[in-house]
Order: C-alpha cells, then structure tokens, then sequence
C-alpha cells in the first residue's frame, strides 16, 4: 500500500474526527492553525479528475460539516478549503484530500495565492470553459 491516506485509512492509525463509509476526516501532523483538518475519500481516488461523483459529493459534504464544527466546537470565524489536482497543482498526497483550515481574524496565516499565473492561453478561457462544458454561452433568465 503506497499511498499514505490508504494506510492510514486502513491501519486505523490516524488522530480521527469522523470516519464514516465514503469520506473521513483526520488532524494532519503538521497543522497551519489549531484543528485544520484533511478530508478525503475512503477509497483511493488520486484527484478530482478520478473520483465518482456520489464519492467527491460525500467527501465535500463532510468538509461542510468539519467546517460547520469548526465554528461551533472552535469558535473559527471563518474557514479555509482547500485542495490540489494533479502534477500542476502541487498536490502533495496522491490520494484527493480537502484542507479544512479554521480562520480567526487577525490569526496571522494567510492561504491565498500572493500571484497570478505566468502562463497564457490563445483565446479566451471562459468561452474554452463552456465549449469544454457544452453549455450555451449566453446568461440565463433569473426568474
């Protein structure tokens, strides 16, 4: 077993805040504030590209919920989740996972991106985007 999330999942041998069937939730060693979380699918899915949709809908409904107890059980003001896909990404783990990071105001940790990106595209990317997605490129009536 190579992937250090499947091991864990499978010897049991992770400080646990929930596991449940298709996602669970443990404290990484090296935390960025008091209580942030990795959650993930149970079974191995490499990235967002892999996973089954029913699998990525329960693990991101579990990050909700980490989220929410951050709030209550932490008194977090705020949240931050984030994740990597890919070898573009800089995804540590091949194994999908969500950061769940509990933020208070003032905390002194900042989580976004402090650049842009050097890279450029011909053509313009939301026009690419919902050609790639096959929808319709005019806005929808709100009703």
């Amino acid at each position: 077993m190579n992937c250090l999330f499947c091991r864990l999942i499978h010897e049991d041998t992770a400080r646990w805040v929930a596991q449940e069937a298709e996602a669970c939730a443990f404290l990484p060693p090296d935390q960025l504030a008091p209580g942030h979380t990795l959650v993930v699918p149970a079974r191995h899915h490499p990235d967002v590209f892999d996973i089954p949709p029913g699998a990525l809908a329960a693990t991101v409904a579990l990050a909700q919920r980490v989220a929410a107890a951050m709030r209550t059980a932490l008194g977090a003001t705020g949240v931050n989740i984030l994740s990597a896909s890919g070898p573009g990404s800089e995804q540590s783990v091949p194994h999908l996972h969500f950061h769940v990071v509990p933020r208070w105001t003032g905390d002194g940790i900042s989580t976004w991106p402090a650049g842009t990106s050097r890279h450029r595209l011909t053509g313009d990317p939301g026009v690419l985007l919902a050609d790639a997605l096959g929808r319709d490129r005019e806005p929808r009536q709100v009703s």
